[in-house]
């Protein structure tokens, strides 16, 4: 006899079956054969000072509009007593096709020796071409894009150097809907090397808490329209508070048409600002439930990332944490209010032993729902002295959707993409070969990138790219919502993303079997509404924005 629980466990089977029938979720990893030479290093002499173990995130974005994404890495810089005879830089590296990779830093002009640890591009002047924010500990840097391949630093110009801070998170966005996209920039710590603390765990040296600095409060700068930007941190309401800034992102997260504010903080409440239209926001965390886990607790949040995992039509988020702290997913639950949903999502199984740091919604296996990403690794670099639980080198993590309101860790199966040891930072995902499927890189501490290519036998898939005409050129905060059939699944065009990086500028919709999208609605900040229907899969379709 078929009881209600047999009928329920092979309900659950059929659902998860009907979802991953378009194969294992593959990634490999093929750094060795792209020409990518990048190496990380964090400055650091065995003085552990906080700042090091913070860098650094990284960015993927088409800087050259030839149509294929390249790639563009952060890196450190000598801490107090390091010497080194060449000194580190960041680095850009262009992509050729058929992965491979030229680096191009010299010749674009992109080379910051800076202390590196966040990273954000948008097109700040709407003249067409990707421009990038380096957020430092030190002086920040804007290069202007100047559409030949090379960028000229204008940050002194466009006043947006943000003082002798130590930096984080960065996002681009449009504050008030009026076209040009303003920036916001997340800040870590007081800190300067005469204020280091030393720490010690049983009688080894190691790097202190971000408890035993005084916290910053983050940056707002207007966009003026005319290349320079007005600081209205205190104006806005985001200086009226001050914690330890990481990860961020920027998206509306209650959907009513303006973009908010959320800032991942370590060792403190995380920040949700809601903008009421005109760029003034509430710091509304408690009331939301994005401050703390479902026990109250405090987490020391790394990476921020939003995206609708269950196809609701609201924007979800998932932040990473310390160790002993569980990654949490964030259910959108309406109106901008969240709730903890990952124990029973299955979402946090084996988080809480690593520290964990980026972290991406992405939909490796084009099913039509969206996978998690988690790069994992200690920021002790001697943790194994004195911890026999914990190691400085973890393998990354791969959660794949099984779109019933479950994840389960693939970790072990997903190929060797997910094998190196390493003790990885950034994370950024995008389709670096342009066959329709969603490929990683991964910064990783004091060490070469791990470069990960999709090998998953790929069901239908939509890419979009928007320009917006009367609304920021990128369409940064534009919402997309696409419907094949009854099944619908919504984006927003991102500016900073994740752990301290950038990535996905152009959106991406696994499909699964379906052979046709039957309708694409654009909501433009500023309130116009584009609608396509019929659209064929397997393209990348690019959208201008429509002027009544």
């Amino acid at each position: 006899m078929m009881t209600s629980k047999h009928l329920a466990a092979l309900l659950f089977v059929a659902m998860a079956s009907a979802v991953t029938s378009y194969g294992e979720i593959k990634l490999t990893d093929v750094t060795a054969g792209t020409g990518i030479t990048f190496r990380h290093t964090d400055g650091s002499n065995g003085a552990h000072y906080i700042v090091e173990y913070v860098s650094a995130g990284l960015a993927l974005f088409d800087f050259d509009n030839d149509g294929d994404i390249d790639i563009y890495f952060l890196n450190g810089a000598a801490m107090k007593g390091t010497d080194y005879a060449v000194a580190p830089r960041n680095a850009l590296y262009r992509n050729d096709g058929n992965w491979k990779f030229t680096d191009v830093t010299e010749q674009a002009g992109v080379g910051d020796r800076h202390h590196g640890l966040g990273v954000t591009v948008g097109d700040y002047d709407n003249d067409g071409d990707s421009d990038l924010y380096l957020n430092n500990y030190g002086p920040n840097v804007l290069y202007r894009n100047d559409g030949d391949g090379t960028f000229t630093d204008v940050t002194a110009s466009a006043g947006v150097a943000n003082g002798n801070k130590v930096g984080a998170g960065t996002c681009f966005l449009d504050i008030e809907g009026d076209g040009d996209l303003d920036l916001y920039v997340a800040n870590y710590i007081k800190f300067d090397f005469s204020k280091h603390v030393a720490r010690t765990k049983r009688g080894f040296p190691v790097y202190g808490s971000p408890l035993d600095y005084r916290p910053e409060h983050d940056s707002l700068y207007q966009n003026n329209g005319d290349g320079t930007f007005s600081d209205i941190s205190k104006a806005s309401g985001i200086a009226r508070h001050a914690a330890y800034g990481m990860g961020m992102v920027c998206c509306d997260i209650d959907q009513d048409r303006d973009t908010d504010i959320l800032v991942g903080n370590d060792t403190g409440a995380n920040y949700l600002f809601k903008n009421n239209g005109k760029g003034i926001f509430q710091e509304s965390g408690l009331i939301s439930g994005f401050a703390y886990d479902r026990i109250g607790g405090v987490q020391g949040t790394m990476g921020v990332d939003v995206a609708d995992f269950d196809n609701d039509g609201k924007l979800d988020i998932h932040v990473t944490s310390y160790q002993n702290e569980v990654a949490t997913l964030y259910r959108n639950v309406g109106d901008g209010f969240l709730e903890d949903i990952t124990n029973p999502t299955g979402i946090g199984a084996g988080t809480s032993q690593p520290v964990t740091w980026g972290n991406g919604f992405v939909d490796f296996d084009n099913d039509g729902d969206r996978d998690v990403f988690i790069a994992c690794g200690h920021l002790y670099d001697n943790v194994e002295l004195f911890d026999d639980q914990s190691e400085y080198e973890a393998r990354n993590m791969l959660f794949e959707n099984l779109g019933n309101g479950k994840f389960a860790e693939v970790t072990a199966t997903a190929g060797s993409g997910l094998a190196p040891k390493l003790s990885s930072r950034g994370a950024a995902f995008g389709d670096l070969d342009n066959d329709g499927d969603i490929d990683a890189v991964i910064l990783n501490s004091r060490s070469m990138p791990t470069i990960i290519r999709n090998d998953t036998s790929s069901a239908n898939w939509l890419q979009i790219r928007l320009h917006g005409v009367q609304s920021n050129r990128d369409g940064v905060g534009a919402f997309v919502e696409i419907m094949c059939g009854k099944n619908r699944q919504v984006a927003e065009v991102l500016s900073g993303r994740g752990y301290q990086g950038h990535f996905g500028s152009r959106l991406h919709f696994g499909l699964g079997e379906h052979s046709q999208v039957d309708q694409v609605r654009i909501w433009w900040l500023g309130g116009r509404t584009d609608v396509l229907k019929n659209v064929r899969p397997n393209q990348v379709l690019t959208v201008t924005e429509s002027i009544e």
